[in-house]
């Protein structure tokens, strides 16, 4: 066995003979993921993003691919570009293109979402938006190469305002940030409010006037200034507040100049995901995660874990790796992919955006799950969230 051993080596040094690729090496599905910094000064402590936002997620999803990878010859892996402030996204891209990785999960902000799709316009590139919520991103500002796995603001204040309904919470309270995304959100729980029949009966504008978050507004400052701002509105059900820039919707609850509940950016908060949640089988994937990252699973995590497995589902369904056959399977009926959220779920072809249920929860526990009971659509009770087909401004090219 030596003597062969030697003399196998001894061609190899002459350049005599190559040796080829074994014909069951594994198929490799390379994703790269370009995401974002999430440091910010936040309400609370326990709100401040991990340097792993998203990618624990997005890697927890890659052990459960190889795990189902073992038996088809599969191998998942994941390149991460984390970009500091004032990095350029599209030299990102190239350098996950030059390294032949043409499935990219993007959590940037939209306008470097867009220009990331643009720069690879016309080539065999698919991405999954992981964290962007605005809704103009799957409307006017579409782009056929991008898959979208975070709901949209219109699908978050929809299921919100399903269960205020249901509730017979009729009245509401606007509270509305003085950031663009507070406007976005707003914008959102308008258009539910019209489409559900509720009223609101007064809007208000809560100014963001700068300095530490936590230092400047200790619990005596807010508890004086959270009344004033809040008093002397008509009879409510409900405060609604759209906050997105995290300024004031945490300090709400408890401190209104009224006793009644807060929803939207403070309180009740509508969301994909939820460390709290544990219904069909979500605690198994919860108790996963933490022994990960060491810390409960947020929306970002569980949106990039969504995105990595539709990865997965669609390359063990076809059994290749070639970015158009997986985006011919993505857009087929045949796709759906379970995501403990008491149903699979499936893509809106007509803007590229993933259905899916709405989490209600206080950070402690959810209070509901929409769509809620008795709200109907004629092809799937999920579409009487957010946008439907009949709306939809996206023209997909």
């Amino acid at each position: 066995m030596r003597f062969w051993t030697l003399v196998a080596a001894a061609l190899l040094l002459a350049n005599v003979w190559t040796p080829q690729a074994r014909a069951d090496d594994p198929m490799q599905i390379k994703v790269g993921f370009i995401r974002q910094t999430h440091s910010r000064e936040t309400i609370s402590i326990l709100d401040i993003p991990a340097k792993d936002d998203g990618l624990a997620g997005a890697q927890l999803a890659a052990e459960d691919n190889n795990t189902t990878g073992k038996f088809l010859n599969q191998v998942f892996t994941i390149d991460d570009i984390h970009l500091k402030e004032g990095d350029d996204p599209i030299a990102a891209l190239n350098t996950l293109l030059a390294k032949g990785i043409n499935l990219i999960m993007l959590d940037l902000p939209p306008d470097q979402m867009l220009a990331v799709a643009d720069a690879a316009k016309g080539k065999p590139v698919i991405f999954f938006n992981t964290s962007a919520p605005e809704d103009s991103l799957r409307e006017e500002n579409c782009r056929a190469n991008v898959f979208h796995i975070a709901p949209t603001y219109s699908m978050l204040a929809d299921g919100l305002a399903e269960y205020l309904i249901w509730k017979k919470w009729n009245k509401w309270f606007l509270i509305q940030g003085s950031h663009p995304e507070d406007k976005l959100f707003g914008d959102a729980i308008r258009r539910s409010a019209k489409k559900f029949g509720a009223k609101i009966v007064e809007e208000r504008t809560y100014e963001d006037t700068g300095g530490g978050r936590r230092s400047d507004s200790g619990s005596v400052q807010t508890q004086r200034l959270i009344p004033v701002a809040t008093q002397n509105a008509p009879a409510y059900d409900v405060l609604v507040a759209a906050d997105e820039s995290e300024v004031f919707g945490g300090y709400l609850p408890y401190r209104t100049y009224d006793a009644r509940p807060v929803a939207g950016s403070g309180g009740l908060k509508p969301t994909s995901w939820d460390p709290s949640h544990e219904q069909w089988g979500a605690a198994q994937l919860q108790n996963r995660f933490f022994k990960l990252a060491s810390r409960g699973m947020n929306a970002r995590d569980n949106q990039a874990w969504v995105a990595m497995r539709v990865i997965g589902e669609a390359a063990s369904r076809t059994k290749s790796n070639d970015p158009k056959v997986l985006k011919a399977f993505l857009v087929s009926p045949d796709f759906s992919v379970a995501a403990f959220k008491s149903q699979r779920l499936t893509w809106r072809l007509w803007n590229q955006q993933l259905r899916q249920p709405i989490l209600l929860g206080d950070g402690r526990m959810i209070a509901s799950v929409s769509p809620q009971e008795g709200f109907l659509h004629q092809t799937s009770e999920l579409d009487t969230l957010g946008y439907d087909k009949p709306e939809t401004k996206c023209k997909l090219q």
